[in-house]
C-alpha cells in the first residue's frame, strides 16, 4: 500500500535552516532504567530554550486505553484534558548550534509509518544524523564507571565503544526500527543504552544521564551543558551511600557486583579469554531474561 508520510506530522513554517543538524529523540513507553534518557530530555528542555517545529498525529499512533490521558474533573465538570504530545522542539547549544528533540510517547501502532515519517523528515530538513538515547538495566556496581552500548548504522560513527556481545534478543521499540529503516535508506543513525545497575533500575538515576550526554556530545559536536546533571547525580550517589551504609544486604550485594566488576576488567586488560566463572559477563539469554523482567515491572507499576 502507497502513503504519504508527510500525513503523519504537521511542519512549522516559519522554521530556520536545519542543513546539517542532529535530530535527537526518545521516546516514553519502552526500556529506560534508571529513566536516564527521560532524565536527558527534561534537562535539555529545562536549560535550553526551545520551540516546536513538528508535530506528529497522536490520534493515529497512540492506544489511548492503554496510556489513558489524565483529566481533571472539578465538582460538576470536566476542566481540562492532558492531550499527549509527540513533537519535535528546535534547539541552539551553548554554541549556537541548532538540533532537534523528538520526544512524547512511543507510538502504539503503524510503526512502518512513523519510521518512514522520521526518514521523510531527515530528509526535508537535510539532517546529518539521528541519535537515540535510554537506559538498560545491568548487573554492575554503581561505584564503578557507568558503560554504555553503543549502536549505529555506521560502525565508523561509534568505533571506540566496544560490544558487550555479539548478538542479543531483545523486544523491539520503534526507535529501533526508525535506526534500522534510516540506515537501510543510507542515512547516519545511532543510538546509546547507558548501563544502570539493576538495583537502581526503577529509580531515578542522574549518574546515567550524565554518562548518556556525555555520549550525545561526544557523537555529534553539540555543547550541552551538564552542570545541572553533575550536582544531582552526586547528590543521588551521597543518598544511595547513606542507604547502604544502612543495609547490609544492599552493601553485600553491592560488594559481591564490584568483586565480579573488577575481576571482569583485569581479564580483559590482559586479553585473557578463559576468565574465570566470576568474570564472566552475563548471556544472551540472561541479558534478554532481565530487559522482559524490566519492561514487566514497568507495565505492572
Amino acid at each position: 500500500m502507497v502513503f504519504d508520510p508527510e500525513e503523519l506530522y504537521e511542519v512549522d513554517s516559519g522554521l530556520p535552516e536545519l542543513s546539517g543538524a542532529v535530530l535527537l529523540h526518545q521516546l516514553d513507553g519502552f526500556m529506560d532504567a534508571g529513566m536516564a534518557g527521560q532524565v536527558v530530555t527534561g534537562h535539555l528542555v529545562d536549560r535550553l530554550e526551545n520551540t516546536v517545529a513538528a508535530r506528529f498525529d497522536v490520534d493515529r499512533l497512540i492506544d489511548y486505553r492503554a496510556r489513558r490521558p489524565m483529566m481533571d474533573f472539578a465538582a460538576d465538570h470536566w476542566e481540562s484534558y492532558e492531550a499527549p504530545q509527540l513533537a519535535v522542539r528546535l534547539f541552539h547549544d551553548e554554541a549556537g548550534t541548532p538540533f532537534l528533540l523528538l520526544d512524547g510517547p512511543e507510538p502504539d501502532r503503524e510503526w512502518e509509518r512513523y519510521a518512514a515519517a522520521i526518514r521523510s523528515l531527515v530528509e526535508r530538513w537535510e539532517l546529518r544524523m539521528v541519535v537515540s538515547y535510554h537506559g538498560i538495566p545491568m548487573g554492575a556496581p554503581h561505584t564503578r564507571p557507568l558503560g554504555v552500548t553503543a549502536h549505529a548504522t555506521r560502525a565508523e560513527l561509534i568505533g571506540d565503544y566496544q560490544p558487550v556481545l555479539n548478538r542479543l534478543q531483545v523486544p523491539g521499540s520503534a526507535s529501533a526500527l526508525v535506526e534500522l529503516r534510516l540506515g537501510q535508506a543510507g542515512h547516519d543513525a545511532a543510538g546509546f543504552a547507558a548501563h544502570v545497575p539493576h538495583y537502581l533500575a526503577q529509580s531515578r538515576y542522574p549518574a546515567a544521564a550524565l554518562t548518556l550526554l556525555g555520549s550525545i556530545s561526544r557523537l555529534t559536536g553539540l555543547s550541552l551543558p551538564d552542570e545541572a546533571l553533575v550536582e544531582s547525580a552526586r547528590r543521588t550517589d551521597a543518598e544511595i551511600e547513606r542507604q547502604m551504609a544502612e543495609s547490609d544486604e544492599v552493601a553485600e550485594v553491592v560488594r559481591a557486583l564490584e568483586r565480579q566488576y573488577d575481576a571482569f576488567v583485569e581479564t580483559v586488560d590482559k586479553k585473557n579469554l578463559l576468565a574465570e566463572e566470576i568474570t564472566r559477563m552475563p548471556t544472551a539469554e540472561e541479558l534478554g531474561a532481565e530487559f522482559e523482567r524490566f519492561l514487566a515491572e514497568q507495565q505492572g507499576d
